[in-house]
C-alpha cells in the first residue's frame, strides 16, 4: 500500500534524525509519506542533512532536561500548532519528552500516535534518590500520555514488561518490540581482525562519558591490565557531558592518556573509521539502554562484544559465541573478560565473525524499518 499522508517524526535531539532515523525517513518516503522531522536546536549542518534525506525539518522549542511546567506547557501548545499547520496525519515520537508532550498535543487534535520507547536511561536506573523521584514523575506522565496511543514500540522486551507491570501501558494496547534502531550494514562494513601472539589487542568504548556507562570501570581495568600486557590498548571515544554530576573527569582521562594507560580520542566525527582500526568493543554500562547504537555499529564491523546483562545490552551477545555478558558495576568480571582476549587473541576474529552474522540476521536496519512500517500501516 502507498500512503499519501503526512507523518511527523519527533525527537529531543535534532542530530539524531539523520544519525539514527535517516534510514527510516527514507523508508517512509518510499511508501508515499511526506515526512516532517521535528526537533530542537537545529544547526545548519543538521538542517542540510535532514533535507538531503528528503525530510522537512520543523524546529520547535524544548527544554531537554528538568521539569518546568510553564515551558513544558508551551512546548505542547507549539506542537499542536505545528501539527495543525502541516496537516499531520500521524505522529511518531521517540525519547521521553517528545513521546509525552507529543502524545498530549496529538490527543487534543485526534491525531493517531505511534510512540517509540528508545530506552529508559538514567530516569529508570534507580541509582540515586534523584533518579527514583524522576522515575515516579515520568511513570505518571507516561501513563497519562500513552493510554491513548494507537501503538507503543519498545526496543527490548524488558522495557515492555516493566511498562506492563507498572501499568504504564494497558495489556490490551497494541504493544510491540523491535530490535533497537537497527544498523546500516553498508555504513559499518565487516573487517576481519586477524591476530598473532605478538599483535596489539585494542579494546574500545564509545559512549557519552558518564559513570553510568561504566567508563570508570574500564579505566580501572586498564590500570590493572596494562602493566601485565604491554601489547594491550584501551581506547575511549566520546566526551563527558557538560553540567552533569555523573560526567567522568576530563582531567583524569587526559592524565591516563598521558601516562599511556588509555588512548583518549575525545569526540569522533567518523565512528565507523575509528572502530574499524580497533578490535573488541566494551560497554560495561549500568544505564537502562534501548539497544545501544554503539554496540550495533561494533557488531556490524565484526567486533567481539563485552557488555553487561542490562536490558538492551544482553540482546546483543550470545554468551561465549560473539562475546561476554558481565555483571554491571563489577570490575573483576570486566577484567576477566578482557584478559580472555589478551590470552586468546585468535578468538577475536572468530567471535567477530559471529557478531557480524548477528547484525545481519537480527539488527539489519532494513528489517527493523520494515517492522516499524508494518506497525504504522496496520494502525492506519
Amino acid at each position: 500500500m502507498n500512503f499519501n499522508k503526512n507523518i511527523l517524526i519527533l525527537c529531543s535531539a535534532s542530530f539524531s534524525l539523520s544519525n539514527f532515523r535517516g534510514d527510516l525517513i527514507k523508508h517512509l518516503l518510499t511508501k508515499g509519506f511526506k515526512v516532517y522531522c521535528g526537533g530542537p536546536d537545529f544547526d545548519d549542518n543538521t538542517l542540510k542533512k535532514v533535507r538531503e534525506l528528503g525530510g522537512i525539518p520543523v524546529p520547535f522549542n524544548l527544554q531537554r532536561t528538568g521539569l518546568n511546567p510553564l515551558s513544558d506547557y508551551n512546548t505542547i501548545k507549539e506542537l499542536k500548532t505545528i501539527m495543525v499547520t502541516h496537516k499531520i496525519d500521524v505522529l511518531f515520537p521517540y525519547t521521553i519528552k517528545p513521546v509525552i508532550y507529543g502524545s498530549f498535543a496529538a490527543k487534543k487534535l485526534g491525531i493517531p500516535v505511534i510512540s517509540l520507547i528508545t530506552g529508559l536511561g538514567f530516569t529508570f536506573s534507580r541509582v540515586t534518590t534523584k533518579a527514583k523521584v524522576l522515575q515516579s514523575v515520568t511513570e505518571f506522565l507516561y501513563r497519562k500520555a500513552l493510554k491513548s496511543n494507537k501503538a507503543v514500540i519498545f526496543q527490548n522486551s524488558d522495557d515492555l514488561e516493566l511498562f506492563k507491570n507498572h501499568k504504564i501501558v494497558a495489556r490490551n494496547q497494541s504493544l510491540h518490540v523491535v530490535n533497537g534502531s537497527g544498523i546500516n550494514l553498508d555504513k559499518f562494513p565487516f573487517k576481519p581482525r586477524r591476530h598473532s601472539a605478538s599483535s596489539a589487542v585494542k579494546f574500545v568504548l564509545v559512549a557519552r562519558l558518564m559513570k553510568e556507562k561504566g567508563v570508570e570501570l574500564l579505566m580501572n581495568g586498564a590500570r590493572e591490565l596494562k602493566p601485565h600486557y604491554p601489547n594491550s590498548e584501551f581506547h575511549i571515544i566520546g566526551e563527558p557531558p557538560e553540567n552533569s554530576s555523573s560526567a567522568v573527569s576530563q582531567k583524569e582521562l587526559e592524565e591516563l592518556d598521558r601516562n599511556g594507560t588509555i588512548v583518549y580520542h575525545g569526540k569522533s566525527i567518523n565512528v565507523a573509521k575509528s572502530i574499524s582500526e580497533l578490535d573488541i568493543f566494551v560497554l560495561p554500562t549500568y544505564y537502562r539502554e534501548g539497544v545501544p547504537r554503539s554496540i550495533l555499529e561494533a557488531l556490524s564491523s565484526g567486533m567481539p562484544i563485552i557488555t553487561t546483562m542490562q536490558p538492551g545490552c544482553k540482546e546483543t551477545v550470545v554468551e561465549g559465541k560473539n562475546g561476554f555478558l558481565i555483571a554491571p558495576k563489577e570490575e573483576k568480571p570486566l577484567v576477566d573478560a578482557m584478559k580472555y582476549f589478551l590470552d586468546n587473541p585468535g578468538q577475536i576474529e572468530i567471535m567477530g565473525q559471529e557478531s557480524r552474522k548477528l547484525a545481519e540476521n537480527k539488527f539489519d536496519v532494513n528489517l527493523i524499518n520494515s517492522h516499524i512500517f508494518n506497525i504504522i500501516e496496520k494502525q492506519l
